[in-house]
């Protein structure tokens, strides 16, 4: 019988494993899981053969107990609300985890980004914010980059709404540099797996020289990624994109190939590997394993041929409950979603407080920054999990879970 995913019960579950050891009652975990806001929009767009078009958004306003929620905003054709709101509830945790003051939020729009032109996405961005950005604000909720959306579709949403509420940088996060982006935050998220990457590889015995990698997902994230990491003698073994993936058991060029996808938009076609499918790339004879796309992509029809040792999760999401579960029992190490990504919200809070300072960083003091925060999370949670014999999924959880709780039990009012 196959898995059925449901996200949100998906990461509710993983928080009441963190919320049974903290002995959280019934009543403050209700409080903790429970969206402080939920949004949905109709986007009626102009299409440009003249048809109107009407789109679904969404955004989940999670919790705002440490700071403005704080989340991405996705162009995919299977966004949903159940999806927006694990990803929110997600949010919440990975700020919490890193120890910077924003609470957790998502958004999306229900479409496919590549069956639009550019002047098409640029009304559906322009009108989605004027029908939500009432919700948006430097101190309120401020949306980043996600799935299908980069710094010029956050360049649209700042404008749009300076439009109206006046010129605000940080309402948004991974924007140009040249309207008040910041130097280091394109490459975060894929900088900052690396980082996670490599030190979990040092504790649990993975020499990250000549280690074998593959990555599910070429995207920013996968791609720079795969730099960092063979910038430190790791040998990447396999990538994909939607098209499917590439394989080269040497190891592949990764600079040639980020070249060839800027240029194809694609890893079709690439000559210097073998193709093979994004399902074999993630059942490879490797020793590190990094899904960096869509979620649910490990599940329990394939956790069993999962091979590698470690399995770090770039993506939200990617591993399923019941795989999860099969994967420990296997001893495959998990480096969890709220702990390997967390490098994107991270330059985000980096780019906000630069844009609340009106003073700019340079790119080497964005690097040194994000280094140590996530290295000082991650010991965290390595220290956690070893004091308590959990798994490092759970010991994230219980340390985010923990702050988030005192934030809203300082606050009081409930």
């Amino acid at each position: 019988m196959a898995e059925k995913i449901n996200c949100y019960e998906n990461t509710n579950r993983l928080f009441d494993k963190a919320a049974d050891i903290l002995k959280l009652d019934d009543e403050r975990r209700l409080l903790l899981k429970t969206p402080f806001r939920e949004l949905r929009v109709e986007v009626p767009i102009r299409r440009d053969n003249g048809h109107l078009e009407i789109f679904i958004g969404y955004r989940v306003q999670h919790n705002g107990a440490r700071g403005p929620m704080k989340g991405g905003l996705r162009y995919h054709h299977e966004v949903d609300i159940d999806e927006v709101r694990s990803l929110a509830s997600l949010m919440t945790w990975k700020t919490a985890l890193v120890n910077v003051p924003f609470g957790g939020a998502k958004g999306g729009i229900t479409c496919n980004p590549h069956e639009m032109s550019a002047t098409e996405l640029e009304r559906l961005t322009r009108r989605f914010t004027s029908r939500i950005g009432f919700a948006f604000g430097l101190q309120r909720d401020i949306p980043a980059p996600d799935v299908n959306t980069n710094p010029q579709i956050m360049a649209w949403i700042m404008d749009q709404y300076g439009q109206r509420y006046g010129h605000t940088p940080g309402v948004v996060t991974g924007k140009p540099v040249e309207l008040g982006g910041s130097s280091g935050r394109e490459a975060a998220t894929g900088r900052g797996v690396s980082i996670i990457t490599a030190a979990a590889a040092r504790d649990f015995d993975i020499d990250l020289h000549e280690a074998r990698v593959a990555i599910q997902g070429f995207g920013n994230v996968g791609s720079f990624a795969a730099s960092f990491l063979e910038d430190q003698g790791a040998k990447i073994i396999a990538v994909s994109d939607a098209s499917g993936a590439i394989f080269k058991k040497d190891g592949l060029d990764v600079h040639d190939l980020r070249e060839y996808s800027a240029a194809k938009h694609s890893i079709e076609g690439y000559s210097n590997g073998e193709s093979i499918t994004n399902d074999e790339l993630l059942e490879l004879d490797c020793d590190i394993l990094i899904p960096a796309a869509l979620g649910g992509v490990i599940t329990q029809e394939n956790a069993d041929r999962v091979k590698a040792r470690m399995v770090v999760e770039a993506a939200n999401s990617p591993i399923t409950t019941i795989a999860d579960a099969k994967l420990e029992e296997r001893n495959v190490i998990v480096v969890p979603d709220i702990l390997a990504n967390v490098g994107g919200v991270t330059g985000s809070y980096f780019e906000w407080v630069q844009n609340v300072q009106v003073f700019n960083w340079e790119e080497e003091e964005f690097n040194q920054k994000l280094s140590r925060l996530l290295t000082n999370a991650y010991s965290d949670v390595v220290r956690l999990m070893k004091e308590k014999n959990v798994t490092m999924r759970t010991a994230a959880f219980m340390i985010a879970i923990e702050r988030v709780a005192i934030a809203e039990g300082l606050r009081g009012g409930s």
